[in-house]
């Protein structure tokens, strides 16, 4: 969209106020709001910030940041009562108007140009599964003398709010909600209302249903969405999803873990590259009718898998989703419709213009450009160095992983086992990130240090159920 068609969009619309938003490097999208009448100004010479009060931006480069609007991604925001116009920012220089080293949308912007620069492909596409809870209410508090937490949930009785005296006997308990259907699934309405914004943002939603938690787990899945577009996209739809949830007094939490021994909530990875309008990870007679591209690609995925979970497994919260019995992925190896599999090969995508892979272990609490960047890089690097994961035991397997014997199973390379062992693993396997200036040693550096820092205090703090194994010993 040109300068000339904004000011169309703002003058035909009614426009009173422009939201700037800009993502820090902790995932988070934080906003400034100007009068659409000082647009002109900011699409010229963006708007200047204190870089330093944002997680991770600290650092050389701090005091000389600007806010720089991406035209492309004008809209009109759907939850304020005033006209207001969303344009998505990418952290600049104040001289160069080019985006910084730490920031990372512009990290997937630099992972696009390195695409192109490699001649491999023309495009990647990705289709994310977002899934989320949706609880009636929740609390939750932390101090030195109180620490604790409150789920509320219609769906289950064991969760049920203090005026819900289910007597319609519409809540659950003692089985799975995947794809319960109404009037069990008690918010299919709401998640419909979701999907027709996303839809009227210009995100393709392949489905949505229900998901296997009881408690309200939701899934919604898109169509293939364009790189690095789908980044933005996925900024979206996570607005979208809380703030449609609050309009209707829920909370919606893409935690990966919620709660304890019920089904973690992911985010799927579905990935493909094309040249020349091609699927060049299709080959008929390859196993599942890859091609070598798209088998030294999952290889490059796995084989810097355990640095990649850094980046797509970013919480202490992560990785109490990631056990096993709960479908989520704890080896890396890749297989044919293999649930185990930390990349399974889906077995209905099996035409030259479906054939894809889907990377299981990443959850929402990603930063997405820091991390659908990080696997583009993996998977690259993977195809420079042809990468053969059978050479590294990565696969591919078909069978059930959890149902092996356990010396069998200790012979696969296993996903980090909590934050601290991923950013270790960030520390030792990073220069695959760093090919075409992509991402830099100062970006990795303090992104370490955010993460150790809230690993650290997380584990520093008394859980509740210590006081119930040692309180009285």
């Amino acid at each position: 969209m040109t300068k000339e068609k904004i000011k169309d969009f703002i003058r035909e619309k009614e426009i009173q106020a422009v939201d700037l938003k800009y993502c820090g490097m902790d995932g988070k999208w934080y906003h400034i709001t100007i009068p659409a009448r000082g647009l002109k100004e900011v699409l010229d010479s963006g708007v200047p910030f204190d870089g330093s009060s944002i997680p991770g931006m600290k650092g050389v480069e701090s005091g000389d940041m600007i806010l720089m609007p991406d035209l492309e991604t004008a809209q009109i925001d759907p939850f304020y009562d005033n006209y207001t116009m969303r344009l998505i920012c990418s952290i600049c220089d104040a001289e160069t108007r080019q985006g910084v080293k730490k920031d990372s949308r512009s990290v997937a912007l630099r992972a696009q140009e390195y695409l192109l620069s490699t001649g491999i492909a023309d495009k990647s596409t990705w289709i994310p599964e977002l899934e989320f809870y949706l609880f009636d209410s929740v609390k939750y508090q932390s101090s030195e003398y109180n620490c604790g937490f409150l789920v509320e949930s219609s769906e289950h009785k064991e969760a049920l709010p203090e005026d819900n005296e289910d007597n319609d006997g519409l809540s659950q308990q003692d089985h799975k909600g995947y794809h319960m259907d109404t009037p069990f699934d008690q918010f299919y309405e709401i998640r419909q209302e979701m999907v027709d914004r996303m839809e009227d943002y210009g995100i393709k939603v392949r489905y949505h249903h229900h998901e296997v938690g009881l408690a309200s787990q939701q899934e919604i899945e898109t169509e293939l969405l364009e790189f690095p577009k789908i980044c933005d996209d996925v900024m979206v739809m996570k607005d979208i999803i809380r703030r449609t949830a609050l309009s209707y007094g829920l909370t919606a939490t893409f935690m990966p873990k919620p709660i304890y021994n019920q089904a973690g909530s992911g985010m799927h990875f579905h990935i493909m590259l094309h040249k020349d309008g091609t699927n060049i990870f299709y080959q008929k007679g390859g196993y599942a009718d890859l091609s070598d591209l798209a088998i030294w690609f999952i290889g490059g995925i796995l084989y810097h898998g355990r640095s990649l979970v850094a980046f797509t497994n970013p919480s202490t919260n992560s990785f109490k989703r990631l056990l096993p019995g709960f479908e989520a992925p704890v080896k890396l190896f890749y297989g044919l419709a293999n649930r185990s599999a930390a990349i399974r090969i889906p077995r209905y995508a099996n035409s030259p213009e479906t054939k894809r892979f889907e990377f299981r272990t990443g959850d929402a609490t990603c930063n997405p450009y820091l991390a659908m960047s990080a696997m583009l890089m993996a998977g690259l690097d993977g195809i420079k160095n042809q990468i053969d994961p059978a050479k590294y035991n990565l696969g591919p397997y078909d069978d059930n992983v959890f149902e092996w014997s356990e010396e069998k199973k200790s012979k696969l390379l296993s996903i980090p086992a909590n934050l601290k062992e991923a950013m270790q693993s960030l520390k030792e396997d990073y220069h695959y990130l760093l090919e075409g200036d992509v991402f830099n040693e100062e970006l990795i550096e303090s992104y370490i240090k955010l993460k150790l820092k809230e690993n650290d205090e997380v584990n520093n703090r008394i859980h509740p159920y210590e006081y119930i194994l040692y309180y009285n010993l």
